[in-house]
């Protein structure tokens, strides 16, 4: 579990990575002892202002890009719409010395050293837990990426030791409104054979039809996946949060019949 005592952080810089794709580097002697870990997909919580009430904060949760710990600085990629919601707003206006606290980190996956062949995928939202984990995938095993974006100008380079297979997919609709593009696109794949691992996460809808298709129609160990939802359609995160258990529930019902 993340640590529950925030440290206040500072920017260091920013830097606008795509259209809608903004880079926030953190410092501050409050990274002391910040440990990561082995985990590729680290999170922070971000105490971002409240963009309706100054006095008050809401809590973001983000991958960590990168964590540099001879410069104690923490890189964190925003997907940014506009004014639409709450850190990408602040992400895009942000300006080095400005604080804010964040709790963390925390993190559940890495790739399998032993798996035979990987697949992460995901929407815009996964590319900085995607780029974290493709240096771990060993050289030459087989990684197909596939990642859906608004457009060419969204694509961004990956680059692994293991033997990449990148499809970028171009939404013709917005964020989220596609939810069978990944599953679609996927089950056109013809993936290597033994045991491999997945880690897809996104938004909600979009990542419960790849569930569906990998166990049922793949037939795939659950065991070997990591999905979850990032996000949800028309829902702030705070919203998607008292969704989530019941979204986990019909993920669940979806399977239990296959």
């Amino acid at each position: 579990m993340p640590p529950r005592v925030p440290r206040r952080a500072s920017v260091v810089s920013t830097e606008r990575l795509t259209p809608h794709m903004v880079r926030v580097v953190l410092g501050g002697p409050a990274f002391d002892g910040f440990a990561p870990g082995a985990f590729t997909d680290h999170y922070v919580k971000l105490q971002l202002p409240d963009p309706q009430d100054a006095e008050k904060t809401r809590t973001r949760t983000y991958t960590v890009r990168a964590w540099d710990a001879d410069a104690r600085q923490l890189t964190i990629d925003f997907v940014v719409h506009g004014d639409t919601g709450v850190a990408g707003p602040w992400a895009q206006n942000a300006k080095p010395g400005d604080e804010l606290d964040l709790l963390g980190p925390g993190g559940a996956y890495t790739p399998d050293p032993e798996a035979d062949w990987h697949l992460l995928a995901g929407d815009a939202s996964v590319i900085p837990a995607i780029s974290a984990s493709l240096p771990r995938i060993p050289a030459g095993t087989p990684v197909h990426v596939v990642i859906e974006v608004d457009g060419p100008e969204e694509e961004q380079p990956l680059s692994t030791p293991g033997d990449l297979r990148l499809t970028y997919l171009h939404r013709s609709a917005g964020p989220g409104e596609e939810p069978d593009l990944l599953a679609d696109a996927i089950s056109a794949l013809e993936l290597p054979d033994g045991r491999g691992h997945v880690f897809v996460h996104g938004e909600a809808s979009s990542v419960r039809a790849l569930r569906k298709h990998l166990i049922g129609e793949r037939g795939l160990d659950p065991a070997t996946l990591s999905i979850s939802g990032y996000w949800k359609l028309k829902r702030t995160e705070e919203g998607w949060r008292e969704d989530k258990a019941e979204w986990a529930r019909l993920v669940e019902a979806d399977v239990a019949t296959v």
